[in-house]
């Protein structure tokens, strides 16, 4: 992904590259018979243009196929991840087995009696420097994720917290969105980043240019707080 995306961003920059070049050589030119700045008649000026606007075209139609590239790539990578949940704000220490911490948590604080150990099936605290770190969980199924995110509402007032576990590109989208809308006005379901406009409308968001769409809004909104800012890939 990591590839594809780096990719990607030379594109980017080709294009970007290609476009200085050409105003710079058009500003060199401009006082040349041929007059290729003001888009001349002659044979000369006429072939640069059509040169120039085939660079484009060309570079354009690459920029959007890998575009969709990595959309598709990043899709299939939070498919992967659907099962999984991270939890936050669970205290740590050095002889915790987390899957029994875990199972604690949602069996007695979630109020979900039928969880246990055989539920889940990875559970590891995340490498990093936070602490405490976060563990992130993959249940058995979709289901008994669904079950555990659709309660976490009840951890309210523990210091307990539990999020999705975003792709690198959703999470920064993520981040990008809450410090432009505030917290509450942002929120992810199953991978995917919704975010409620000022006009009252419900956006469903998978790129920043969706998300650069939305109108800005008329006041300023809390920003994102600093749990939500850590990068948590693989």
């Amino acid at each position: 992904m990591e590839a594809v995306e780096a990719v990607n961003g030379t594109l980017a920059e080709m294009r970007a590259e290609f476009q200085e070049r050409m105003a710079r050589f058009e500003a060199g030119h401009s006082s040349t018979p041929s007059n290729l700045a003001s888009g001349g008649t002659s044979a000369l000026a006429q072939d640069y243009w059509a040169f120039k606007r085939f660079m484009m075209d060309e570079l354009n139609c690459l920029q959007r196929q890998m575009e969709f590239i990595v959309r598709d790539m990043d899709a299939l990578e939070m498919k992967g991840r659907r099962k999984m949940l991270l939890l936050h704000g669970v205290i740590e220490s050095q002889t915790e087995n987390t899957a029994i911490l875990v199972a604690k948590i949602i069996e007695e604080v979630l109020d979900i009696d039928s969880f246990t150990t055989s539920d889940i099936r990875r559970c590891q605290r995340v490498p990093g420097k936070t602490s405490p770190r976060p563990i992130l969980v993959k249940m058995k199924d979709v289901d008994t994720r669904d079950k555990v995110w659709f309660n976490k509402t009840k951890l309210k007032g523990t210091g307990i917290t539990v999020s999705e576990y975003l792709t690198k590109t959703r999470h920064q989208l993520f981040v990008a969105a809450r410090n432009k809308f505030g917290v509450t006005k942002c929120w992810t379901n199953a991978g995917d980043i919704y975010v409620l406009g000022p006009d009252g409308d419900r956006h469903r968001i998978v790129t920043f240019s969706e998300l650069r769409a939305i109108r800005e809004p008329s006041t300023v909104h809390e920003r994102s707080p600093v749990g939500w800012r850590f990068p948590i890939y693989n």
